[in-house]
């Protein structure tokens, strides 16, 4: 019998696997905190990790037994938190492709773009809040809540909407339009907020006990950052269980970021990994630029950024609570952090579309920028393998204006005179 909230056909929603966590851990004190409750932040208010035996989930786990299983985030069950088959959520979580770019590509290496638009809600803030609300449905919640530059808030509504929980969202006031639409058309209470994204946080935690909801905000609950982990886990997969050189990353409250590179730890301690691990390169706008100005300076986290402003809305986060983490994924894997402006980024977005056909979303081209500005300053070397992350679609974003005509009593000539 398929639930209501199956993917037919999808062995991974119907198979009871294992759970291999073992507890929770403060990402700054190593503070252990106890698994099978509902947790936000550590007792110290920073982000909680979450641990696995890994020893245990590789005895169990073969890589062929993966590789047979269908594709898509649910395919690493083991390495997620999610106990129980009958919280596993899912609106068809796709493995997303990796594109090459060949036209686009300005070197002797390869470049390759992981298109995460192919997910439901069209944006990688669906496998967090896949996993996330899953969590959330397994404690038996009945309200959440979220400050979000659109993608998320549109993630959370749909998850939430599949599990019956109520879903309440604020966006800054100029999050574009159709985000915001399409967050209350997938069922959420949705409010705009003059300001930044961290005045619409603070509305969220003001009204926690009043409204007795739980807060999904970025990093102040542990599950999130497990659903991104698979973008880790699910590249490692696509590329034979390897890594590329260099991953970059569109980086605002940087959970994918710091995902990854715990999937990959995860993944080397397993020894499933083959060769070394990939730099972390965090990409941001010039205009909002923290992390770049944090890790530039030899800082252990950011200052929060004043009079924030870019066109990448997704990435206009003036103050990230795992700012630390970022920084500490950025150095362990000897990457580092670009900034790139907004004229550079729009650049980017005609260049990778009009040469390649990939209509990449404004923190996606920010990607692409970073990516030719630092073959420009040696950080990427010209024979690296580069993975650029498009984390949604560009069809979410206002695109230039068609006003060409053509009176259709004319007879067509080319070119036009």
């Amino acid at each position: 019998m398929v639930r209501p909230h199956d993917t037919p056909h999808d062995g991974n929603l119907a198979e009871a696997r294992p759970c291999f966590v073992t507890h929770l851990e403060c990402s700054q004190t190593g503070q252990r905190h106890e698994a099978g409750r509902v947790h936000g932040l550590s007792t110290s208010g920073k982000p909680l990790l979450v641990k696995y035996d890994l020893d245990a989930l590789s005895a169990h786990v073969e890589r062929q037994v993966v590789a047979n299983r269908p594709a898509g985030l649910w395919r690493y069950s083991e390495w997620l938190p999610v106990r129980s088959v009958e919280h596993r959520l899912s609106l068809g979580e796709v493995q997303t492709p990796l594109v090459p770019l060949p036209r686009s590509q300005l070197a002797r290496g390869t470049l390759l773009a992981k298109d995460e638009g192919c997910l439901p809600t069209h944006s990688f803030k669906a496998r967090g809040m896949a996993v996330a609300v899953s969590m959330a449905h397994g404690w038996g919640l009945s309200r959440v809540a979220l400050p979000t530059n659109g993608n998320a808030g549109a993630a959370l509504a749909a998850y939430a909407r599949r599990a019956g929980i109520e879903a309440f969202v604020f966006c800054p006031a100029d999050t574009p339009e159709i985000l915001v639409r399409e967050i209350a058309a997938r069922g959420a209470h949705v409010w705009r907020v003059p300001g930044l994204i961290n005045d619409c946080a603070r509305i969220v935690s003001e009204a926690r006990d009043a409204m007795q909801w739980f807060d999904m905000s970025t990093l102040k609950e542990p599950y999130r950052i497990e659903g991104k982990k698979t973008m880790g886990l699910e590249l490692a997969d696509q590329m034979g269980w390897t890594t590329p050189d260099v991953i970059l990353y569109p980086t605002g409250g940087g959970t994918g970021l710091i995902g990854m590179w715990k999937a990959f730890g995860e993944l080397k301690h397993m020894g499933w990994l083959s060769g070394g691990l990939p730099r972390m390169v965090a990409v941001q706008a010039r205009g909002c630029a923290p992390i770049v100005k944090a890790y530039d300076d030899g800082s252990e986290s950011a200052a929060p950024w004043p009079d924030a402003s870019t066109v990448a809305a997704g990435i206009r986060v003036p103050a990230a609570i795992g700012d630390f983490l970022i920084l500490r994924a950025i150095r362990q894997s000897n990457g580092f952090a670009a900034a790139v402006d907004d004229e550079a980024i729009l650049a980017a977005q005609r260049d990778v579309s009009e040469r390649d056909g990939l209509l990449m979303c404004p923190e996606g081209a920010a990607t692409y920028a970073a990516y030719k500005q630092e073959l420009q300053s040696g950080r990427i070397a010209d024979d690296e393998t580069v993975v650029l992350f498009n984390c949604a679609s560009g069809l979410k974003y206002s695109l230039s204006p068609v006003t060409q005509q053509w009176d259709a009593g004319d007879r067509f000539r080319w070119p036009p005179r």
